[in-house]
């Protein structure tokens, strides 16, 4: 009776786990679906605005430096462009 017992519950554990790696299989393939890129993206990415890059809004307002060393335009040596004085000849 208690082999009876043992056969049973083994037999019903390896059912489970089919069962659980069919599901496993069964999501995997459907993610590989949905992974695929749409071919019709690819023709509105073109048609789309070319998209803005990631700024740093502190750096943007002079809060903190900026990741990238680009001079200012009003920078200048002397300092009078920035003020909108034109210097003299």
């Amino acid at each position: 009776m208690q082999s009876i017992q043992r056969l049973q519950v083994g037999v019903f554990g390896l059912c489970t786990m089919l069962m659980i790696v069919g599901l496993a299989n069964i999501i995997m393939e459907r993610a590989k679906l949905t992974a695929e890129p749409d071919p019709i993206q690819e023709v509105v990415a073109v048609d789309s605005e070319p998209k803005k890059t990631a700024t740093d809004p502190l750096a943007d307002i002079g809060v903190v430096p900026s990741a990238d060393p680009t001079p200012s335009e009003t920078a200048n040596s002397s300092g009078e462009d920035a003020l909108g004085i034109e210097p003299r000849p």
